[in-house]
């Protein structure tokens, strides 16, 4: 029986993982993950695709929603959740024309990732709701954190497996070119394990313990995938190489399947339920897998 392996938040954007053996769900995805984001002067995210020291900042959040930031060097930054009830500024955030309104923080905030990172400054989604997730694959009143697209993300160690392989037998004797990548490289919210390679290019809907989810998109690679998440360095194209070769789908180099959580009946509330390390993943509904586009 498949079973979930790994959960992972990450409070600010595109910063350091947090590990926990159980995160609850609500509507927009895990509680606490990516409610925090760096933007650059125009407010675009400002991420590992702009900057791979983003990675290195680690954070400790707090249950009244306040953060404490730790850079790589060690030192380290307080700061309380910006709401604009309280008379926060609010200003319009954009992550890939997905424009929405967040609460700008505190300006010794400000201060402190400018002197580390330039001209960035850091926002806080203080109001869940703001944010739709696209239509085209969501209904009506579905809304996502400051994720790229989607609450939550669900990979496979299976598929991690066989992509390692592709990679491998790419390059015969490189061991740097070669090396098998680990799955953080991928920032999932949800691994799981006991599955066949690439058996979630064909989920529909799933149950992890006593949450269901339903699979919307499959979720296309971009060069974060080739930062080294404890280094911060790009030691080769891969895995993306590998992906346009093995696993594209039209102009996607997809790993990974994004997912949108399900209300449980006589739920309400933010509270949709918990996810544990443990529990048992099952498929309720399922189609053919689609076949890549490969260059062989």
């Amino acid at each position: 029986m498949p079973q979930l392996t790994g959960l992972h938040v990450y409070p600010l954007k595109s910063a350091y993982r947090l590990s926990p053996e159980s995160a609850h769900v609500e509507p927009w995805g895990l509680t606490g993950d990516r409610r925090w984001m760096l933007v650059d002067e125009r407010g675009k995210a400002y991420t590992q695709r702009e900057n791979p020291a983003v990675g290195r900042f680690r954070t400790l959040p707090a249950p009244d929603g306040s953060l404490t930031v730790i850079a790589p060097d060690g030192s380290r930054l307080e700061v309380a959740a910006p709401s604009s009830a309280d008379g926060a500024e609010v200003v319009k955030a954009d992550i890939f024309g997905s424009v929405f309104e967040a609460a700008q923080a505190a300006e010794e905030a400000q201060q402190w990732f400018g002197s580390r990172l330039g001209a960035v400054r850091l926002l806080h989604l203080d109001n869940p709701l703001s944010r739709a997730t696209s239509p085209k694959y969501a209904g009506p009143g579905d809304t996502v954190s400051m994720a790229d697209g989607f609450p939550l993300l669900v990979t496979t160690t299976a598929s991690l497996a066989a992509l390692n392989e592709l990679i491998a037998a790419d390059h015969p004797g490189d061991e740097v070119k070669g090396a098998a990548l680990p799955m953080e490289r991928f920032r999932p919210n949800l691994v799981v394990d006991g599955t066949d390679a690439w058996a979630e290019d064909g989920w529909h809907r799933i149950r992890v313990g006593e949450m269901t989810f339903r699979v919307v998109k499959p979720c296309g690679r971009c060069v974060i995938t080739t930062t080294d998440q404890e280094t911060g360095a790009r030691p080769s194209q891969e895995p993306l190489r590998a992906l346009a070769k093995y696993h594209r789908f039209g102009k996607r180099l997809v790993f990974g399947q994004n997912l949108i959580p399900e209300r449980p009946e006589g739920v309400s509330g933010d509270l949709l339920g918990t996810v544990r390390l443990g529990d048992e993943v099952t498929v309720l509904e399922e189609g053919p897998r689609p076949e890549p586009d490969r260059r062989g």
